[in-house]
Formats: structure tokens, C-alpha cells, sequence
């Protein structure tokens, strides 16, 4: 007899659940690409996309995943040859280097391992070591997806301008977007890269680049190709033109009935506190299970953990083994370790808390886990539940 019969739910840091209302938008014939109510209706995505940012300067979508983000902000403002300064905070800054160093950019990292976020003090070390002014870009995540560290995006920009250097800040937010606060203009980001399947609650497909004026005057002094070239993408009154060809029509009214759940009904600061307070209480759950055992959060320092992700350890192979219990017996899918080799990938698993969740599915994900645990005979200490409903329950 199996319990696996109900609805399932996915709970790995992206892609994220999809509200249906999301799905039923999207669930319509073709349109015409050329003129008429689809045209009219993407012109309204581009003002919320910037609310979700907190800018007011460009932004650009693409046919894409993350990935393709990446290179979209690599061609639009550097060239091979040019010299970038990685923060390897996990694994994915790791991967946008790999990216770099693929076009012929020279890359230069500041390793950081998978426990610790960015420290600015040797950003800054960095950056005036720089004499002659090679770094043409500081390239950061806000969160990484695999380690769930946050880093603090104000204080590396203050230590950019502290060192009064003129290298471009990069900013992935690719995890972070529509989850974790973020303030484009106000923290000083000059590029940020985003997808719409995490905090944003569309499938994936569409993945989004904003950049300032500073970034838009390095695009003068490089050649994107055309499909990745921005401007063409901005600086057109052909609808055509904005996608390079064929829109991505039943990704776009799904983002239109995302954004307005995000930002027309809920409101974006609302949704920074709902998953602030949704993370409290799994980080609280977490740490109940592992008092005087096992298991702990991957993030020891509260401030740089992610709101949207968390990473927990175990002892040996319990974090696979309770991963397989909750997908195969109870319907509940959690993310493997990324960034973890060897004994350490059997010993880490991710639970993904970003976008369209209430407390019946945070708490019901709490549950399936502590029960694996109790199927599996994986030590634990009791409480965590109410632990995770008590922070719930005085949320305001």
C-alpha cells in the first residue's frame, strides 16, 4: 500500500510551483506576433518587471534559461580579452566564470567555498591590488542556488566605490529575484540577471537582463551578435524585434498573470516579508531536528542565508535517503546537492521555498520530512513542527 496518491509537490529551489491561474492563462491558441492584444499586453510586462527589480532602467527578455541570461550580459559589455573578477560564493558564480572564460574573457576568482558568503574586505583587497584597471567586471550572485548563501549586494558595491574603481557590477538573481529583497538602483547594480521560473512562478523559458546607463555605454564598445544584443531588444517600436523573431507568446501571458499576482496584488515588499517569514520557520524546523545531532543548516549565519533556498546536511547518506522516502512514498520532490562531491552529495539536500507557498505547503513539506525520518530511523530531536508553526503563527 502506498500513501503516494494525491496531488504532488515540488519543493527544489526552481523551477517552482506553478500557480494554476498561471497555467490557465497559458492555455490558450496561438496569437498573432505582429499586432493586436498580445502586443498591447506585453507592453505592460516590462514597467512590473522593473518593480520586481526596483529600477528604472532597461530591461531586456530572451528566449532563455539562466544560462542564457549569463551570456546575455557577457556579450552586451565585455570582449575577449577583457579581465573579470569572480566572488565564488557555491557553485554557480563557478559556472558564469566557466562561461567567461568560453568567450575568451580572462577570469580571476576569489574563492569562498560552499559555507560562506562574499567578504567585501577582500573584494576590496582585490580591487585595489587593480592598479591598472584590467577588471572591467565584478561578476556576484545574490544567492547561490546550490550552497543557499546570500550574499550582501550594498556592501560589495560600497567597497567598489570605496576602491573608486570602475569595473561593472554583475548581479544573478536568478534564485533571488521575486523572493529575497533587492534594490537594483538603490544597491547600485549595474547589470542583473533573472529567469522567470523561480521567484517569478512561470515554466521555465524566458529569462530576463536589466542593465543602467554605465552598462549600456559599455555595449558601445563591444559586438553581442544579434539575437544577444540588448539594444536591438530596447531601442525598437517593432514587437518583432523585441524577441529577435518569434515571441515566446504562452510564456508572456503567463508572466503577465504572475506579475500580477506579485506585484498588483500582493505587492513586491509584501512578498520579500512572506518568504522572509516562510524561511524563518524551516530554518527554525532545521534546527529543532538537529539539536545535539546531525543534522544542520549548510548557512550557519542567518544573515547570509537565502530566503528562497535552504541547504541542510545530515550524517552520511541519511540526506539521499530521506530525499528518495519523500519523493517515491509521499509525493514530495526536494533538490539534490549541487556543488557537493563524493560523500558530502549523499550528506546535503535542498528544500526550495520560493514563490506561489502558503503555510499548508511549507508545513506540509516539514511534516513529509520529519515522517521520513521517522520511517527511516534517522535520529532527530521532536518540536520542530511547532517550532516552524509558532513563527508562522505571529507572522505580522
Amino acid at each position: 500500500m502506498s500513501l503516494n496518491y494525491g496531488r504532488p509537490q515540488v519543493s527544489i529551489p526552481g523551477p517552482s510551483i506553478i500557480p494554476d491561474r498561471v497555467l490557465n492563462a497559458m492555455h490558450r491558441p496561438s496569437p498573432n506576433i505582429y499586432e493586436g492584444a498580445l502586443v498591447d499586453m506585453v507592453d505592460t510586462i516590462y514597467p512590473d518587471l522593473k518593480t520586481v527589480a526596483q529600477t528604472k532602467h532597461e530591461v531586456a527578455i530572451y528566449i532563455a534559461n539562466g544560462h542564457g541570461a549569463w551570456e546575455a550580459g557577457l556579450r552586451n559589455t565585455l570582449k575577449a580579452g577583457d579581465k573579470v573578477l569572480i566572488l565564488g560564493t557555491g557553485k554557480f558564480p563557478i559556472t558564469w566564470g566557466e562561461m567567461a572564460r568560453s568567450h575568451g574573457i580572462k577570469t580571476q576568482i576569489i574563492e569562498f567555498g560552499m559555507q560562506e558568503a562574499a567578504d567585501p574586505n577582500a573584494l576590496l583587497e582585490a580591487l585595489e591590488q587593480d592598479s591598472e584597471n584590467e577588471i572591467k567586471a565584478v561578476l556576484a550572485v545574490q544567492t547561490d542556488t546550490a550552497s543557499s548563501v546570500k550574499n550582501d549586494i550594498p556592501a560589495l558595491r560600497k567597497v567598489i566605490d570605496q576602491a573608486n574603481h570602475d569595473a561593472l557590477f554583475m548581479v544573478d538573481c536568478i534564485a533571488s529575484l521575486g523572493c529575497d529583497e533587492y534594490k537594483m538602483d538603490e544597491w547600485g547594480a549595474d547589470v542583473t540577471i533573472a529567469a522567470c521560473q523561480k521567484g517569478l512562478m512561470t515554466p521555465a523559458g524566458i529569462a530576463f537582463v536589466y542593465f543602467n546607463d554605465k552598462a549600456s555605454d559599455a555595449r558601445k564598445r563591444v559586438q553581442p551578435g544579434e539575437y544577444w544584443d540588448w539594444d536591438l531588444r530596447t531601442k525598437t517600436d517593432m514587437f518583432y524585434r523585441k524577441f529577435d523573431g518569434t515571441s515566446p507568446t504562452h510564456h508572456l501571458y503567463g508572466l503577465r498573470e504572475a506579475l500580477d499576482i506579485l506585484v498588483h496584488e500582493e505587492t513586491i515588499e509584501a512578498c520579500w516579508k512572506r518568504h522572509a517569514t516562510f524561511a524563518s520557520s524551516i530554518w527554525s524546523a532545521i534546527e529543532h531536528w538537529g539539536k545535539d545531532g546531525d543534522l544542520k543548516l549548510n548557512i550557519t549565519d542567518k544573515s547570509k542565508r537565502s530566503t528562497a533556498v535552504t541547504t541542510l546536511a545530515t550524517a552520511s547518506d541519511d540526506a539521499t535517503r530521506i530525499r528518495e522516502w519523500c519523493e517515491q512514498k509521499a509525493g514530495l520532490t526536494l533538490g539534490i546537492a549541487l556543488g557537493f562531491e563524493g560523500e558530502a552529495y549523499d550528506s546535503h539536500l535542498r528544500i526550495g521555498h520560493m514563490g506561489h507557498l502558503n503555510p499548508p505547503m511549507v508545513l506540509g513539506a516539514l511534516a513529509t520530512i520529519e515522517t521520513a525520518m521517522k520511517a527511516l530511523k534517522i535520529p532527530h530531536n521532536e518540536g520542530a513542527l511547532s517550532a516552524a508553526a509558532e513563527i508562522l503563527a505571529h507572522h505580522d
